[in-house]
């Protein structure tokens, strides 16, 4: 029988390890194991046209400028973006270092639109990884009820259950961005897969990975960049003391990617999560419900434990073949 290739939407907020998400699928499709459908953009680390320009100029690069690419919907409350994490431009500011792209922002499509065309040209067959805000799938899910069921699966980047957050003492910066957007996406459906803090704080992407990737082709533009992103985002890393000294940078995006295709190095629980949208000191945190008279109504699987050397493994090799 032959293999179903994987059908994905990617909806991102570029971003370091966004970028890194993005150009592992993008090996995927060049190796034929995975077809990209469209990327949606949110405001997130970055403003909304500087995340579009982000991804459009990502996709230039991987040679796949087919690709649609929706623009962010808009936040409806002011926020506080992580520029300082990723560079002004959300992508080290490196931009300038690449070749500009023909799209348009303001012509352009909204995300909320390309993720419910996409749903219903072909339901049950898309899969979902969400590694932004949830700003455009709680849109979709808003403008079309029970559209987000019509995915085969929704992956969120977001969470934090047993750690501190990343943007407060409480919060993960995904679902604080936009509270309650996450609150209607898990009020969506039963089965929402959440990679949370507690797991990708242990997958430190290292400069002597990026060395590694970089030797395979040394010429290669790809290359180069990944070597110059590493390197800005290990600079900010050390800066805000993000992985206790070590020489590089947390990849927690592209951990939604390792799932996908090598759900072998991660462990799951079932849980019923809720979203703090009224604290004052804990808006945006997650929260479990551990009663067993709760796990009837589970709305999500959690990632509780990931083998840190064989996901690095599966991403060093598919980052190579580009």
């Amino acid at each position: 029988m032959e293999k179903l290739i994987p059908k994905i939407i990617l909806d991102t907020d570029p971003g370091g390890d966004d970028i890194f998400a993005l150009l592992w699928l993008i090996s995927l499709v060049k190796q034929g194991l995975a077809e990209l459908v469209a990327i949606t953009t949110a405001e997130g680390n970055v403003a909304a046209e500087q995340t579009f320009a982000a991804a459009s100029k990502i996709l230039n690069l991987g040679g796949l400028n087919d690709v649609e690419i929706g623009r962010a919907v808009a936040v409806p409350h002011a926020t506080t973006d992580a520029a300082h994490i990723h560079g002004s431009d959300g992508m080290g500011n490196l931009s300038q270092t690449l070749p500009e792209s023909d799209r348009s922002f303001e012509t352009a499509k909204y995300s909320d639109q390309v993720i419910i065309d996409a749903l219903l040209a072909a339901p049950g067959a898309i899969t979902i990884l969400a590694i932004a805000p949830f700003t455009n799938l709680a849109a979709a899910e808003t403008q079309h009820p029970g559209i987000l069921r019509q995915a085969k699966e929704i992956v969120l980047m977001g969470g934090a259950f047993g750690c501190a957050g990343n943007i407060t003492a409480h919060a993960e910066f995904n679902v604080a961005y936009h509270p309650e957007a996450a609150q209607v996406v898990l009020n969506s459906r039963s089965d929402i897969v959440m990679v949370p803090l507690d797991v990708t704080r242990s997958l430190i992407f290292t400069e002597a990975m990026a060395h590694t990737i970089q030797q395979a082709n040394p010429e290669s533009a790809i290359a180069q960049f990944i070597a110059a992103l590493c390197s800005f985002m290990i600079s900010t890393a050390l800066t805000y003391r993000e992985t206790q000294g070590d020489r590089g940078f947390l990849i927690h995006d592209a951990a939604t990617v390792g799932y996908l295709f090598y759900p072998e190095t991660f462990l799951w629980r079932r849980a019923t999560v809720q979203i703090e949208t009224q604290g004052l000191w804990t808006r945006g945190q997650t929260l479990i419900d551990n009663r067993q008279v709760a796990k009837a109504g589970a709305n999500a699987w959690i990632a509780t434990q990931v083998d840190a050397p064989n996901f690095f493994m599966g991403l060093i090799e598919d980052l190579k073949y580009l």
